[in-house]
This record gives structure tokens, C-alpha cells and sequence, in this order.
């Protein structure tokens, strides 16, 4: 009789102790038990207790306590901390030199400096997947899958350097990110207007451009010069340089946008080097400043109380673009292709069909509605005789080569068959 398989638990839970009946947890690089304790210090036990033993885990978790034991290391032991100083490091050299943002280089340095206070003293080689997890969940404020993506995206990163310069062995490889989530939110026509109406003139330049081109708000849009600008016989193109990809790219721009690039280099003509969209200070658009006149907009408007329109942003007005682009909001609704829209935007097609073109493509959804016979049918009528016309034309050329003697013998006896 084949015996029932019990099954193991989780790493980082709390676990039952027959021998005992006490619950325990095992902190995080150790193999010792440690007894969960209730609100009054005493030992949680029963079998049945198993809320109770999770709340006590939770709050050993929440006071900091959730930390593994490092074991004495041996001289020239790469530890946790040097990972991430030298990281750091190289980090701050890239932004020293324009390679990277200084935004990414602040965010790869708190995250460290967080990794190194929960487990800096541990040895690499005893670092484990887990021990990431438990730094994740020692956080309560880092609740949203997208924080969890970035900071494991920082860890990765650090340890993926560490190995490719220093031949640090990666006891991390093959830990898993959260999925990405897609940027689903846009204004429509009423909220642009709303937007315009309670935006005093510089920012309302700004964000017309923001959604009339798509482009990044503070690394392509911000950074715009009349220099970057090129007059064609078809209309504008603007010639953008992403610090982001590092790559170069020109689009064309609606008439429109046109206009307003020409009146704009009025003030910042060409040689001048100053940007086009600049704030009430005549400075450039830096993030912060944006991001927080946008967020003093939304109080404005009382959307800081709406549960959709609070998690609006600068980052709203591009992805606004790609959905009146795949939508066709400008082209009698002709959507583009995701190709088209991933070239206009400087993303990469997969970019932008994992983001925008399952949820607003109309070349992806289409093909989807006609397969279940929903979809927009043909003219039956002219695709029939257009495939008669064809068939004719192919019996007429090709009738002397296809004719046998069989077919022709039988053709004769049918025509007899009907003179009678």
C-alpha cells in the first residue's frame, strides 16, 4: 500500500514541532529553530495554532529581526557588501559620464545600501535565493510586484558584474522578477482639455508634445533643441536622442506640433544649445519639477481622490499616444502597426506589444474576431467573380496544355448528348 507523500513546506514559514507542540521558524542561512512567541511571550502551541504562529512570524519580520546568521568568513572571502560597494562604484562612474541616468544610479545605490544593512556580512557563497525573499518581505511598504521587480533587477544586476569582472561566483542565477505589468493608462479627449485648461503655458506646451509625439518626457522631450529640428518638403521631422536606449531615431511630427516647435524657436533658436520646452524659470524640465507640477495638477483637478485617474503621471501623456496611434484617434481609425508604433516611440516591437498591443492593437485583435466569424466580412459577390475572372483567364492561357484525350473523348460524347 503505497504511503501518503508528505508535503515540504516553505522556505520561511512557520512550522509545527510534534515533539514540542510548540511552533517555530527557522531564520533565514541557519539550521537552528527559534521558538514564535504571542503578544504576552509565550509560546505558541497546538497543532491548530497555525494563524496565530503566522502573525508572530510576521511580526519577528517586521521588527528586523529576520536576518541570516553569517559564518565567520575566510581571508579574501567575497562578502554581500562588497558586491554591492563595488557595484556602487561603477555605477556612479557611468553617471559621471553621461552612460547612465543619475536617477538609475540613485536607485542601484539604495537598494544596495538596503541589502547591505539586512545581509552586507554574508559570505557569497552562502547567499541564497530565499535570502532575498525574506529582504523583500522585510519591507511592509514594498508591497506593488513592480518595486519587487526593480529591486531584484538591482541584486541581479550587482552580482551579474561582480561575475563577468571578478569571476564572483552567482548563487543568484535564475531568480525570478515579477512579471511586467503594462502601462495601461491614458487621457482621453476630456482629460487633455482639463489638463490644458489648469496648466499655466509652459507646462501645457510640454505635455501638448508629450501626447501629440509619445516621446520620454524628461530624457528625449526635455532635451529637444532647434538644432534637433529638420524641415522637409513632406513636413517636420525631430531628430531625438534617447539617454535611455542610447540611440538616435527621427519622426515625423503632426502639423500642429509644427507649429509649436516654430514658435518656441523664437526663444531658443538654432546654435543656441538651450531647449525648446523649458519651465516658468526658463530652465529645462527636470523630473522632479515635472513630476511635481504634475502632481499639484491632479490636486487641482480633484484626481488625486479618483482611484483611476490618481496614477496618472507625466509617463501618462506617452502612453496616450501609443494608444490613439494604435487606435487610430488621428487616422479615421486606422490603427498602426506595432512596428510602426515601436519606431515612433523608440521602443522595440516586443516592447511595445508586451505594454500596449495585446490591450489596444487593432492588427493583433482583428485577426482574433475574424477567426470566430465576428469580424468584418468580404464582398462575396466581387470575390467571387474576381476568382472566376482568375479561373478564367488561367483556363483560357493554359486550356491546349491540360486538355487529354480522355477529357476531349468525353467533352464530344457530352456535346453529342445534348444536340439530341
Amino acid at each position: 500500500m503505497a504511503t501518503e507523500r508528505r508535503k515540504r513546506r516553505p522556505r520561511g514559514a512557520a512550522w509545527h514541532w510534534k515533539q514540542t507542540d510548540c511552533w517555530y521558524f527557522t531564520p533565514p542561512g541557519t539550521t537552528k529553530r527559534v521558538a514564535l512567541l504571542d503578544e504576552d511571550g509565550n509560546r505558541i502551541r497546538g497543532k491548530g495554532n497555525r494563524k496565530a504562529a503566522e502573525l508572530a512570524l510576521a511580526r519577528v519580520k517586521l521588527q528586523g529581526k529576520w536576518r541570516p546568521a553569517a559564518e565567520p568568513a575566510e581571508q579574501g572571502q567575497w562578502l554581500v557588501a562588497r558586491v554591492c560597494s563595488v557595484f556602487i562604484q561603477h555605477c556612479q562612474q557611468r553617471a559621471a559620464s553621461g552612460a547612465t541616468s543619475r536617477d538609475y544610479c540613485s536607485e542601484i545605490v539604495r537598494h544596495m545600501n538596503d541589502l547591505c544593512e539586512y545581509c552586507g556580512a554574508l559570505p557569497v557563497a552562502q547567499l541564497r535565493k530565499g535570502h532575498v525573499r525574506h529582504w523583500l518581505e522585510s519591507h511592509q511598504t514594498w508591497r506593488s510586484p513592480a518595486t519587487h521587480r526593480n529591486a531584484i533587477g538591482a541584486v541581479l544586476a550587482a552580482f551579474h558584474y561582480a561575475r563577468e569582472m571578478y569571476d564572483v561566483p552567482n548563487s543568484l542565477k535564475g531568480l525570478k522578477k515579477p512579471p511586467p505589468r503594462p502601462r495601461l493608462h491614458s487621457l482621453d479627449a476630456d482629460e487633455e482639455k482639463a489638463v490644458y485648461q489648469a496648466a499655466d503655458e509652459p507646462f501645457r506646451d510640454f505635455v501638448f508634445a508629450a501626447i501629440h509625439t509619445g516621446l520620454r518626457p524628461f530624457c528625449e522631450l526635455a532635451r529637444l533643441t532647434a538644432d534637433d529640428v529638420v524641415e522637409t518638403t513632406r513636413g517636420m521631422m525631430w531628430r531625438v536622442y534617447s539617454t535611455k536606449t542610447k540611440k538616435t531615431r527621427k519622426i515625423p511630427v503632426r502639423p500642429e506640433v509644427a507649429d509649436l516647435t516654430r514658435r518656441l524657436m523664437e526663444t531658443a533658436p538654432r546654435g543656441s544649445g538651450t531647449p525648446l520646452f523649458r519651465n516658468t524659470k526658463d530652465r529645462t524640465w527636470k523630473k522632479p519639477t515635472g513630476v511635481g507640477r504634475f502632481l499639484a495638477l491632479k490636486r487641482k483637478l480633484g484626481w488625486d481622490r479618483d482611484p483611476v485617474r490618481q496614477r496618472y503621471s507625466c509617463y501618462s501623456c506617452r502612453h496616450t499616444f501609443a494608444h490613439r496611434m494604435l487606435s487610430g484617434y488621428w487616422n479615421d481609425g486606422q490603427g498602426c502597426s506595432i512596428e510602426t508604433l515601436a519606431e515612433l516611440i523608440g521602443d522595440t516591437p516586443k516592447v511595445a506589444f508586451d505594454h500596449y498591443g495585446r490591450e489596444w492593437g487593432q492588427h493583433y485583435q482583428d485577426p482574433l474576431w475574424t477567426a470566430i466569424g465576428v469580424g468584418p466580412k468580404p464582398n462575396m459577390a466581387s470575390t467571387a467573380e474576381q476568382m472566376n475572372g482568375e479561373h478564367g483567364r488561367k483556363e483560357t492561357a493554359t486550356a491546349p496544355d491540360r486538355v487529354t484525350p480522355r477529357n476531349s473523348g468525353r467533352h464530344r460524347q457530352r456535346a453529342r448528348t445534348a444536340a439530341r
